[in-house]
């Protein structure tokens, strides 16, 4: 099933399992992607595979360079 209607709040969940955590994190939009220890080119592989996998959308690595908070990937579904 797709999760093309997803809030900011629900985004936020799958991101966290997209990166896979291994601490429990508190994170909201306004999260900075840079503080987050866990956010490497394989969290962000994990956020471009989720976004095909739950929304149906190709994102590529620049989409994500682009990005400074969580709110902005929230924003790729576009």
């Amino acid at each position: 099933m797709k999760a093309a209607m997803d809030t900011l709040e629900q985004f936020v969940e799958k991101f966290k399992n997209a990166v896979d955590f291994q601490d429990e994190v508190q994170l909201t939009g306004d999260t900075n992607l840079k503080t987050l220890a866990e956010w490497d080119s394989l969290a962000a592989l994990g956020v471009i595979i989720m976004f095909d996998m739950e929304y149906d959308k190709a994102i590529a690595g620049k989409d994500l360079a682009g990005c400074q908070l969580v709110s902005d990937v929230y924003k790729l579904i576009g």
